[in-house]
């Protein structure tokens, strides 16, 4: 079965975005066409870039990326969940791109973004990285604002038109996971 990770890319304290990746998740596991995970990247407690050798190469030499590595390379696809600060994607969420390269290579990826435009700077700025990065990102998106999708912009209460949306990008993830799987054999 197809692995997807459901990455939450911020790791700022009072985040909305576990809020919303657990709203992803729950919404996945209702489909059963993929085993869908969450992945918190505030949980690998990744530090400022700290390899020597690029990523390109596949040599870690810290336990912190080698776990980062191992959790990221089982999976066949990702969801992305990710505020937009200052036009762009968090800190955190960059360095752990940064960290791995094969890892993230011939895999697909959706974006769920959030902010006081829907996110959708950050987004735009992601998929730039993930191309980079050989993940073939889809178009369907998912992009949810602050002003009408959380109370006081801390409360996620979606729209139900979401939820249709999630689906949307699910469906183009799962296959594109699929049938990009000859490649990463």
């Amino acid at each position: 079965m197809i692995r997807i990770g459901i990455v939450i890319g911020s790791t700022r304290p009072g985040r909305n975005g576990e809020t919303v990746a657990r709203w992803v998740s729950e919404l996945a596991a209702k489909r059963g066409d993929a085993d869908y995970e969450l992945v918190d990247i505030k949980e690998f407690d990744l530090p400022h870039l700290d390899e020597a050798i690029p990523a390109a190469m596949g040599v870690y030499e810290h336990p912190h990326t080698r776990a980062w590595s191992e959790r990221i390379g089982a999976f066949d696809g990702f969801v992305f969940v990710t505020p937009e600060y200052n036009s762009s994607i968090p800190g955190a969420l960059k360095s752990g791109l940064d960290f791995l390269y094969a890892e993230w290579a011939d895999k697909a990826a959706g974006l769920v973004s959030y902010g006081v435009d829907g996110g959708v700077r950050a987004a735009e700025h992601l998929r730039q990285m993930l191309g980079r990065l050989k993940v073939a990102d889809v178009p369907a998106q998912v992009s949810l604002s602050l002003f009408t999708d959380f109370e006081e912009m801390s409360v996620f209460r979606p729209a139900a038109h979401h939820e249709e949306k999630v689906n949307a990008m699910l469906d183009q993830v799962t296959s594109w996971a699929s049938a990009l799987r000859p490649l990463r054999a």
